[in-house]
């Protein structure tokens, strides 16, 4: 596993919490009003059908309730952007849990009601500094909410992207620390300062080695928008695809990041 040397990035825990909770909210009311047919709709995620997704959208934010419920760790032995690389573990367990779930929660609603009631239960008794244990390890309640902020926001594009006429909003909050986490993860899997990675209007990051740049334009530039660095970051789209379809541009010999891509199984 990677492991980050630069100080890490610090997200404000009000913004965080109030960012998770929108963009749950928006998932709501947008499941809310679909019928069986469209919940039956395949996704871009294997097998699993729109109403799968939204089970272990659900399933994803119990983890943090579950997270709180162990006993708190002792110190902090986890960083942020540890999450990003661990985020493949237990596919296999997940993939069955979700499953399960769909079968044994039919009313999604409901279950996703219920969710987003223990978590503002949660939020209002514990301070942003609590740790809880993950299974990436210890880590403040507020980091691991960032990594609730990555889930909402990539499952709300498979959403979208599985009933297109459905166009569940993103928060802008959990959009950009969904996209900075992500790029702060590239930076620390491919350490070096000779490409600069844009991402307009939240992350600019410096990652490949190779010679650095001090001033003026770098000579390896990348630069996409958010949903295209999240789907990129994230497996759901190829770098030879998005390059192809202008969704990203890329100048200079250290700019192909496909190699790198995606950071997340």
């Amino acid at each position: 596993m990677p492991t980050a040397k630069k100080r890490p990035r610090s997200y404000d825990p009000a913004k965080t919490r109030a960012a998770v909770l929108a963009q749950l909210g928006h998932v709501r009311e947008a499941v809310r009003g679909l019928d069986e047919e469209r919940l039956g709709l395949p996704t871009r995620l294997g097998e699993w059908t729109v109403r799968e997704l939204v089970a272990h959208i659900g399933m994803g934010v119990n983890a943090v309730l579950r997270a709180a419920a162990r006993p708190t760790p002792p110190k902090q032995d986890a960083q942020l952007v540890d999450w990003a690389f661990a985020a493949a573990a237990d596919s296999a367990a997940i993939d069955d849990g979700t499953r399960r779930l769909a079968v044994e929660r039919p009313d999604l609603d409901a279950y996703l009601a219920e969710a987003e009631d223990g978590l503002r239960a949660l939020l209002a008794e514990h301070p942003a500094g609590r740790l809880l244990a993950t299974r990436v390890g210890a880590m403040p309640l507020d980091d691991y909410l960032v990594t609730s902020a990555v889930e909402l926001v990539t499952h709300t594009d498979d959403l979208n992207a599985a009933v297109p006429d459905l166009a569940v909003p993103y928060d802008r909050q959990a959009l950009a620390a969904a996209t900075r986490l992500l790029a702060d993860a590239l930076a620390v899997k491919a350490p070096g300062g000779s490409t600069e990675v844009r991402v307009p209007p939240y992350a600019v990051v410096q990652c490949v080695e190779g010679p650095r740049h001090t001033r003026g334009t770098p000579p390896n530039v990348v630069e996409t928008d958010p949903l295209t660095w999240i789907r990129l970051a994230t497996g759901r789209l190829s770098w030879t695809d998005a390059v192809a379809g202008a969704q990203v541009s890329a100048s200079g010999e250290r700019a192909d990041l496909g190699g790198l891509l995606p950071l997340l199984g």
